[in-house]
């Protein structure tokens, strides 16, 4: 399959790219079919070094049936070259993998629930019952972290107490220690 895409070029962090007829199979910014223009994503919009196509070349190879990748799809709207693509919305972008999975976890959820909703018009009184021991063992459970809390608290408070009494005899001592080079 046929592919206009953007093939990589320049240094690190300095990217500037050429747009491409390659075989969807070759490496990104291996072997192509042939060059149809750059794109240098460096430079302001305004400027017109930012972008080049040969447009009669893009109409052929669009005409034989290579396919835009949605970068090239977006400069070619911008250039008039094509119908403008349509704006994709992906709110999953936005989250990080490893968060994905837990964001989709809440709608399966939510969809496992649709036929309880059913279930609990028929049975209101037994689901009250089954909630209430959930609330309870909620309500047991932070106070019995206040009460592992507490100790640690009251272990930290009698520490300076500890060493108040240990610096107390030493400084009777010091205290003792010149009378007794006066005599």
């Amino acid at each position: 399959m046929l592919k206009l895409r953007l093939s990589r070029g320049g240094t690190k962090k300095r990217p500037v790219y050429k747009i491409v007829v390659a075989e969807s199979r070759f490496a990104r910014d291996g072997r192509f079919i042939e060059k149809l223009g750059f794109f240098n994503p460096l430079l302001p919009k305004e400027k017109e070094d930012r972008i080049r196509l040969e447009t009669d070349r893009i109409k052929y190879w669009i005409s034989q049936g290579a396919k835009p990748t949605t970068r090239v799809a977006r400069i070619l709207g911008e250039k008039q070259i094509i119908p403008m693509p349509a704006n994709s919305n992906n709110p999953q972008k936005a989250i990080p993998k490893k968060d994905r999975k837990k964001a989709d976890a809440p709608k399966e959820e939510k969809k496992a629930d649709a036929p309880k909703e059913e279930k609990k018009a028929d049975a209101p009184k037994e689901e009250k019952k089954a909630d209430a021991p959930k609330e309870e063992k909620k309500a047991d459970a932070p106070k019995e972290e206040k009460k592992a809390d507490a100790p640690k608290e009251e272990k930290k408070a009698d520490a300076p107490k500890e060493e108040k009494k240990a610096d107390a005899p030493k400084e009777e001592k010091k205290a003792d220690a010149p009378k007794e080079e006066k005599k």
